[in-house]
């Protein structure tokens, strides 16, 4: 597969846990919570300036060589055009080309559809993604540069980055909830196992011994990937459509065509509003200035 330069990025979740009361001991400000009740994750100013998580994810998306990035926004997204551009499509954001999908909700449901959803959304309104190759994102984890750039030049069809559990710096309860990624001795995808029992885990270890979970960070080719996602069931407990289930049931047709590239590396994560504080300190550790300039 040759090397792509389209990022799709989901942005247009209800943030439900998020949006969850805390406990005034936090340490959150008021306008903290005031924006994790009110902004979509992606969107809570995090860095330097009152500048947003996304900034960030976009600065690594830049660096590892991307191009056109596609937000999936929900229908009441206008925060993020004062942000990134006012235009449906090609916005120009410090070299990038910036366009907005929206995440309609269907009639008599009250939140949206789930990720398979919201990409399939994303490649009705700009199609031409059918027929290329694209990398899925969240805008409320950060991806390393490394993670992001393996998979923009990954040779497989499908990927996704499969993340070392022992290597994450959450909570294990927190940890034990992820899903189980089952890969076979060359690193090809057989299997997701959702809330594997502790019984359960000991036989995904792959071929070095270690538990992959998945972030939601994949790269799909657009025209074998398109039907599945178009046709995602809904999971029976969440009521969502979810790309990893687009992910296995294309696999049953083509097998062997989607492989896990292992990492070793924690991903920081706005789920929570007890996440805030956390990702602040991150980011001013690590980021203390978008270079965008030299990005």
């Amino acid at each position: 597969m040759k090397e792509h330069s389209n990022l799709i990025v989901l942005a247009g979740g209800a943030s439900s846990r998020m949006k969850k009361q805390v406990s005034p001991e936090k340490g959150l400000s008021a306008e903290d919570i005031k924006q994790a009740n009110e902004r979509s994750k992606g969107l809570i100013a995090v860095g330097n300036e009152g500048r947003p998580m996304m900034d960030y994810v976009l600065y690594n998306a830049k660096l590892s060589g991307y191009t056109h990035i596609y937000i999936v926004i929900g229908e009441q997204g206008d925060l993020f055009r004062k942000f990134y551009g006012n235009k449906d499509r090609d916005n120009e954001f410090h070299g990038l080309k910036i366009s907005f999908a929206i995440q309609y909700i269907p009639e008599g449901r009250v939140k949206p559809f789930g990720t398979a959803d919201a990409v399939f959304q994303a490649l009705e309104q700009f199609p031409e993604l059918n027929s290329a190759s694209y990398t899925v994102c969240n805008s409320d984890n950060l991806y390393s540069v490394e993670a992001l750039t393996a998979l923009r030049k990954t040779h497989s069809p499908n990927a996704f980055i499969g993340y070392d559990r022992d290597a994450m710096l959450f909570p294990m309860e927190r940890i034990s909830r992820f899903a189980l990624a089952k890969l076979d001795t060359d690193g090809h995808l057989l299997d997701i196992i959702e809330k594997p029992s502790e019984n359960e885990v000991e036989r995904y270890r792959d071929a070095s011994g270690k538990l992959r979970v998945s972030m939601n960070a994949f790269t799909f080719d657009g025209a074998m990937m398109y039907p599945y996602i178009k046709n995602c069931p809904v999971h029976p407990e969440r009521n969502e459509k979810e790309l990893p289930t687009a992910l296995l049931n294309m696999l049953k047709d083509h097998p062997g065509s989607a492989i896990g590239i292992p990492f070793s590396e924690h991903v920081p994560d706005l789920t929570a509003k007890e996440d805030i504080l956390e990702v602040k300190e991150y980011l001013r550790k690590n980021y203390p200035k978008l270079d965008w300039e030299s990005a």
